[in-house]
């Protein structure tokens, strides 16, 4: 079936937010006299469900209470800093050249996410967006995406998903979409690369790949 649809994922993959997101990732961190972590190796740890991020990090477990709490600090750090960021450079050509219907899916809170999508002007690109609809993140995508291609009524055979992130191509695969992954994010390259879908160093080349899957 021609994948006529085309799923972004937004933080990491559209959003240019790594650095962004370490820092306030390092601000939990220190709120548990936790380690400090470099952008390599968040790329190189980090994980959904979030929780197993923080877990592996402090080497101990984290119980709802206190991801909960860390969750919010991590949310309220990211905030202040949002304005600083940009998209990723070739963002807009790579939207530009997918040639079918285009939608947006984030794990960011979905009322924060569609006022930001508005001001980066990029509303009128797609045919849905959607985030995250509770107080506390870091879940898995799939069931997300599943609501999302319902929403839209589109079947998962017909969409192919842009993400930069190991959860992603897992989610797609969930329902039966093709995926690329995007190595400018979250994830180190060479975890990508073991996933078993193409790999794109650039979004423009990403959307080539999905044309062709």
């Amino acid at each position: 079936m021609t994948r006529e649809h085309l799923v972004w994922d937004w933080n990491g993959t559209l959003l240019d937010d790594l650095s962004l997101v370490v820092s306030s990732t390092n601000v939990a961190f220190a709120s548990v006299d936790g380690p400090v972590v470099t952008a390599d190796e968040h790329r190189r740890d980090f994980r959904r469900p979030v929780v197993d991020y923080y877990v592996g990090v402090l080497g101990r477990p984290v119980d709802e209470a206190e991801f909960a709490r860390l969750d919010k600090i991590f949310h309220d750090n990211y905030r202040v800093g949002l304005a600083t960021c940009g998209l990723t450079a070739d963002a807009r050509a790579a939207m530009s050249a997918w040639m079918g219907t285009q939608s947006l899916l984030s794990m960011w809170f979905h009322e924060e996410l569609v006022p930001t999508i508005e001001t980066y002007g990029l509303t009128p690109m797609f045919r849905r967006v959607d985030g995250l609809r509770g107080t506390v993140g870091g879940d898995l995508k799939a069931s997300h995406l599943r609501r999302h291609l319902a929403e839209l009524g589109i079947a998962g055979e017909s969409v192919v998903l842009i993400g930069d992130s190991v959860d992603d191509a897992h989610a797609a695969a969930s329902v039966g979409a093709g995926c690329v992954l995007y190595t400018g994010g979250f994830t180190d390259p060479e975890r990508l690369r073991t996933v078993g879908v193409p790999v794109a160093e650039t979004l423009t080349e990403a959307v080539a790949l999905a044309s062709a899957a």
